[in-house]
Parts: C-alpha cells; structure tokens; sequence
C-alpha cells in the first residue's frame, strides 16, 4: 500500500549558522555546556531528551529515548531501572551511545564511551528530587517486563501508594543512573547544501582530546 505522503520529497537545508575551528572549547564537557545552555535558552521542549544506544554481546543493537539529568568532567548520567531491557544490556555489554539533536538550531551531538553505575548516593540522591508519582512508579513498573493489561499496572501503583502513603520513599534497590564516560564526543551543526560542519573530539591515552573536522 502506498504512503498518502512522499517520505523520499521531505527535505529540510541547514541555514542557521557555522561551526569553525576557533569557535570550540578544547574541552568537549565544556563545549556541550554551552550548546546545552543555548539550546535551553531558545525554550527548545525535552532539551534534555536523547536517544540511548546499546547492544547485546552479541551485537544486537536497541535504541531508545531517556532524559540526561547530569553532566560533569566524569560524563553524562541518566536513571532508570536496573533490570529494564538497557539495563541487562549494560550490565552484560558497558558501552553505549548518545545522541541529542535540537533541531530549531540545527545541531547534533553524538557520544560515546563507557558507562558505569552512579553510586547509591548520588541515585539516592536524585530519586528524593523526583515527582512523588515519578517515585512510585519506579516501585510499581517492573521496566521491559510483559503486564497483562492497564488494570495490573495501576493496581500496583495503588498497592505501592497505600504501602507508603504518608512517609519517605526509599530508592528502590533496581533503580538508579549510569554515567557515560565519554570516549568520542561529536558536535555536528547544520549547514546549507549538506556542507555541515562536524567536529569530533576523541580522548588520548594523556586524557587530553584530539579535535578533528570531519567531512559530512
């Protein structure tokens, strides 16, 4: 059955703006910070929403989006429950991508590294912040598992609700973050012609980083 819409015709150019050389920070963690600042600045909706890749050890990929609520000279940290599907993935296979694109200014940045567990502490500390229903959801959703219907998952989100209604929350024990130790960082912005600019960091054995153009 044909599409009622030529998907093939659908084009955009790139218009904005450049990206030279001269204008990056020679730390990646800091030209993001910028990038983010200004994408959050220009009110861009789920600012912080990026897509999170991983793999199977035997290579089979899975894609998905979740919200970056962290960064640092250490790297990029989201949450999420332990025993999801990217969970067991990161668990048996610790590497993953990221990629955020705010597209009202035409920009791309694509990571990836290593990634490990962010202590009790700082999951602790995260999840106490977190919406009263967001708290009690990580209680009632057993993340990637099969659910018979709506009815049973709301039923659990009750039962949790009565078990802890009235006091502290405790961070569940599948629950926390990741952080994405970056290894590659790449800033990509939009240009006219499908010139665009690309610009990839990538980490030394010194830890300093390599800035190189690439083509597009």
């Amino acid at each position: 059955m044909s599409s009622p819409l030529n998907i093939a015709a659908l084009r955009q150019d790139y218009v904005a703006r450049g990206l030279r050389r001269a204008d990056l920070e020679p730390d990646p963690i800091k030209q993001f910070a910028i990038w983010f600042g200004e994408a959050a600045a220009a009110e861009i909706r789920d600012v912080n929403a990026m897509s999170l890749a991983t793999a199977t050890p035997d290579g089979v990929p899975a894609v998905r989006i979740v919200l970056l609520k962290g960064i640092s000279d250490r790297g990029f940290v989201f949450f999420t429950n332990y025993l999801s599907d990217k969970g067991r993935e990161l668990e048996a296979n610790p590497r993953a991508a990221l990629a955020l694109f705010w597209v009202q200014l035409e920009r791309q940045v694509r990571i990836s590294g290593t990634v490990e567990k962010t202590s009790d502490e700082e999951s602790d500390e995260y999840f106490q912040t977190r919406p009263l229903g967001s708290q009690l959801g990580a209680w009632a959703s057993s993340q990637s598992q099969v659910v018979a219907n709506r009815a049973a998952l709301e039923a659990q989100f009750a039962e949790v609700t009565q078990r802890f209604a009235g006091g502290n929350i405790p961070l569940p024990a599948n629950w926390g973050g990741y952080r994405v130790a970056p290894e590659v960082i790449e800033f990509w912005q939009g240009r006219t012609n499908r010139l665009h600019d690309r610009f990839r960091y990538a980490r030394q054995s010194d830890s300093s980083w390599l800035i190189e153009r690439l083509s597009p």
